[in-house]
């Protein structure tokens, strides 16, 4: 289970941690250094929009992250991670739940996200908290040329006050 999993918000040291699990879960579209300090420098003080977390096992190590961006009312989420040896163990849902209640708090009325059409798992994982499949981006991961299902979820307030009462994920 996750319960020696400590879920708390990516800081800069965070990030050679997280490229390594990066690379080595998406070792052909891993996001590059430059881009999580870009993401980063857009999570923190006034007017922030973005929230990142990252999740540390009991040794200290990163075994997940995640990501959301929030743009006029919408949510984007933008990456989540988790290593393989802490997959189905809960920690996915629970990255998760952490990027829709930071939606919440950005006033977001829809989140979406784009998932690899051959990575099943997690979009039975967004299906389970109500994402709805709404369009395909073609050659949207590359270098692979892989294909993006665009998934929707409509209210994530009551998704949170859903997963509040324990009836998710």
């Amino acid at each position: 289970m996750t319960t020696n999993v400590r879920v708390r918000e990516m800081r800069w040291w965070d990030i050679g941690p997280v490229l390594e699990l990066e690379r080595a879960l998406f070792p052909d579209d891993a996001w590059s250094k430059g881009l999580f300090w870009s993401e980063l420098a857009h999570a923190r003080g006034p007017g922030a929009t973005r929230r990142y977390v990252v999740a540390e096992g009991g040794d200290g190590r990163v075994v997940g992250y995640a990501g959301l961006a929030a743009i006029d009312g919408t949510g984007d989420v933008q990456t989540i991670a988790v290593a393989q040896e802490h997959w189905s163990t809960g920690l996915g849902s629970r990255l998760l739940r952490e990027l829709l209640t930071a939606a919440t708090d950005f006033e977001c009325r829809e989140v979406l996200l784009e998932v690899r059409v051959d990575n099943t798992r997690a979009q039975r994982l967004y299906e389970r908290f109500g994402f709805e499949g709404v369009g395909v981006r073609r050659g949207y991961y590359q270098p692979g040329n892989v294909d993006a299902l665009v998934m929707r979820l409509s209210d994530p307030l009551s998704a949170v006050q859903g997963m509040t009462h324990g009836s998710q994920g």
